[in-house]
């Protein structure tokens, strides 16, 4: 599975999104599988979609979904309470709750890869110290 942020959900999506072009190369590049992501960045590019295409957008992030290609991460509550710490810790970044999911969830499960456009992630580090592999 691929992690991944709200930047390339909307953007894969929304073809006059900048980062559209680089988003679906990018996409070609990753490991064959599904992309992971969080009810905090879905629920963001749900949003982000509908102000943009409204619900015809919406409903391929939906499809992305059903079909298997986008699988939702629900968070446990030790995940959570890591978020709150990260974006304490990155208060001055500042980072915000989708970004905190996403690095709280790839400490959890493992994950060393991130599929975004968001350059904080570079910034960002895991609870030994190392950096995540930015994809974009």
């Amino acid at each position: 599975m691929n992690l991944t942020d709200t930047g390339p959900l909307v953007a894969l999506l929304d073809a006059d999104d900048p980062y559209h072009a680089e988003c679906v190369a990018a996409l070609h590049r990753l490991p064959f599988g599904p992309l992971l992501t969080t009810w905090v960045c879905f629920t963001e590019a749900m949003y982000l979609l509908g102000e943009v295409g409204g619900y015809r957008y919406q409903a391929a992030l939906w499809d992305l979904r059903v079909t298997g290609r986008l699988v939702l991460h629900i968070p446990t509550l030790a995940e959570v309470d890591r978020m709150a710490a990260l974006m304490a810790q990155y208060r001055d970044t500042p980072m915000d709750l989708a970004d905190a999911s996403l690095v709280a969830v790839a400490e959890s499960r493992s994950m060393r890869r991130v599929f975004t456009v968001d350059t904080d992630f570079y910034i960002y580090r895991l609870v030994d110290g190392s950096a995540l592999e930015v994809v974009r």
